[in-house]
């Protein structure tokens, strides 16, 4: 099927990006949220997307008004997904909260409608059966500066309809998305389980005694031509998320240096307020953070 409404379930920092993106390429999107004050706060952040896609993409001030003007807020979940022909899915990163939406939200969408979650670290089949129609359910995850970083990566389950996944890797084309089939469930999908692995060595590098932040994001970056390096990639992500990862990993595996990790950056970053770009700094300062400087990669 092709779809034409789409319903964006939660309207954190994420689902603002993804509603206004599939608003800007034709689509009605209605945003849903638990309350209208949460609204209110998506409002916010969708305007202020639009300098970064007019800087970023040359987006045309009509154009933008018009995608604004393609978007609906509601917190009556009912009404939100009364027309909905794909739901994507953007609530907390919690196997209780998801289980509990798709519940609610099984008893009000249309038969035909199309379930996705955008979940970044949970698989599918953690809570397909909440959905009601496994069949109709997948994941269609998207990168943080969706318009920049535009990839979408859809992840089917193992009773996943092969029309339904191949019309969600058609939809993901049509927002503009680099459309990234996975045909078979993967924690972390394709670009984390790239990822991780390589913060994950940088830090341990560092811990180690190995070298310095900015040597080691040097080395990366001369070596690959990659314009950030791996300490870079971690103030983007931030480092709650990193500590959280290292955290996970030394309760997991008693690995001395996964725990160095966590101690590192609870202490010396999470603790006093360094937690990445957005906060203004982490391993580096920004806006201009030594890496963009044009003596960076020489000497």
């Amino acid at each position: 099927m092709s779809f034409t409404n789409i319903l964006i379930a939660g309207s954190g920092v994420l689902g603002s990006q993804i509603a206004f993106q599939t608003a800007l390429h034709g689509f009605a999107v209605t945003v849903y949220d638990i309350n209208d004050e949460a609204l209110e706060k998506a409002k916010s952040r969708i305007e202020q997307l639009k300098p970064r896609y007019a800087e970023d993409l040359g987006t045309s001030a009509e154009e933008l008004e018009a995608a604004w003007g393609r978007l609906t807020f509601r917190s009556d979940l009912a009404e939100a997904a009364q027309n909905a022909d794909l739901v994507i899915e953007s609530v907390p990163e919690s196997v209780p909260v998801k289980n509990e939406f798709y519940r609610k939200l099984a008893q009000v969408a249309p038969a035909h409608t199309v379930f996705a979650t955008n979940s970044s670290t949970l698989l599918p089949s953690q809570f397909v059966e909440a959905t009601g129609r496994p069949e109709k359910f997948l994941a269609l995850h998207f990168a943080n500066e969706i318009w920049k970083n535009n990839t979408g990566e859809i992840m089917r389950h193992e009773r996943t309809d092969d029309q339904v996944f191949d019309d969600v890797v058609e939809f993901a084309k049509q927002i503009g998305m680099v459309a990234l089939p996975l045909q078979k469930e993967q924690p972390g999908y394709i670009v984390n389980s790239l990822l991780v692995p390589l913060l994950s060595s940088a830090q341990k590098l560092l811990v180690t005694g190995i070298a310095d932040v900015e040597t080691i994001d040097k080395t990366w970056m001369v070596g690959t031509g990659a314009p950030v390096g791996p300490f870079g990639m971690l103030d983007i992500v931030g480092l709650n998320t990193a500590y959280h990862v290292a955290k996970t990993r030394a309760d997991q595996t008693d690995d001395a240096d996964y725990k160095a990790v966590a101690d590192l950056l609870k202490t010396e970053y999470i603790d006093k307020g360094k937690l990445g770009k957005a906060t203004g700094e982490g391993f580096y300062t920004y806006p201009n953070p030594s890496y963009r400087e044009p003596g960076f990669l020489r000497g």
